[in-house]
């Protein structure tokens, strides 16, 4: 009996993960595939039913359900609770058990690096959703503060609150200062979407030095232009696709309980670049 697993977002059709899990049970012989399935806004509570009806073996939960399918769970892990946030589901005997596998994902490029993130100052840019997961990422590792830049003030402020309920020094800044101070950061994370469509940068990189990490989590196109100026300055630089592969890997070890093939999935995922 063949087990499906899908992805479900909306907008979905740009997904990579139907085409990196694929790869991975193939390569693994494991009879099993992944889809995207579009469950647009407003309509999670009846997708869920259909994913029940075809007994679904497990699922990853991108924009815009990753908060609102926790209400959907019957159980969750530590990391769920700590970043109220779910992008990875397993189907166990008919029960929702989330996952969070962002934060670890996140933290998986940085030390693979060898690099630490104790008492280290970052700063994040954008307060959407992949922010909450950076910052207890941050908190986890023992960082010093976090700086939120962000358009709007509101979610910088909330994100800011998130930060020191979990025990992490942090304050929030406009782009404009951002951009001017990066030089006092070690890590300098982008979690917005710039770049992405239009090659801009979401802060001046003309600060940037050696001593510090920059990490985009945008991987299409793979060089943003935050990451090319970065690379300029001297900078240590981390690509989204890492982070990416990283959280797909986990998701998959939790559905089939074997260790993913990396090489076979960083294969697949660069390809399709």
């Amino acid at each position: 009996m063949t087990k499906t697993y899908a992805v479900i977002g909306d907008p979905i059709d740009h997904s990579l993960s139907p085409a990196i899990h694929n790869a991975a049970f193939a390569f693994l012989g494991l009879d099993c595939t992944y889809i995207a399935y579009r469950i647009p806004k407003g309509e999670l509570s009846e997708g869920i039913e259909s994913l029940k009806l075809i007994n679904i073996a497990g699922f990853n939960v991108t924009i815009p359900h990753k908060i609102e399918m926790m209400k959907f769970l019957d159980d969750m892990d530590e990391d769920c609770k700590t970043i109220g946030a779910t992008n990875t589901v397993n189907n166990e005997n008919g029960k929702f058990k989330g996952y969070n596998t962002d934060m670890n994902g996140f933290l998986e490029p940085i030390k693979q690096r060898n690099q630490s993130c104790k008492d280290s100052n970052v700063l994040l840019i954008g307060a959407g959703g992949a922010a909450r997961a950076i910052v207890a990422a941050f908190a986890k590792e023992k960082a010093h503060k976090i700086t939120v830049a962000n358009r709007t003030r509101e979610k910088a402020e909330e994100l800011v609150k998130f930060a020191n309920n979990l025990g992490l020094e942090s304050d929030h800044t406009d782009l404009v200062n951002a951009g001017n101070t990066t030089g006092n950061y070690k890590f300098i994370v982008n979690a917005t979407s710039v770049g992405m469509k239009n090659n801009t940068s979401p802060i001046s990189t003309r600060m940037i030095n050696k001593d510090c990490t920059v990490y985009d989590l945008v991987y299409m196109p793979v060089d943003t232009e935050l990451l090319e100026q970065s690379k300029k300055q001297g900078a240590t630089i981390i690509y989204g696709w890492e982070m990416l592969l990283a959280q797909a890997m986990r998701s998959f070890e939790i559905w089939t309980k074997r260790k993913a093939p990396y090489e076979a999935m960083k294969l697949t995922l660069l390809g399709r670049f």
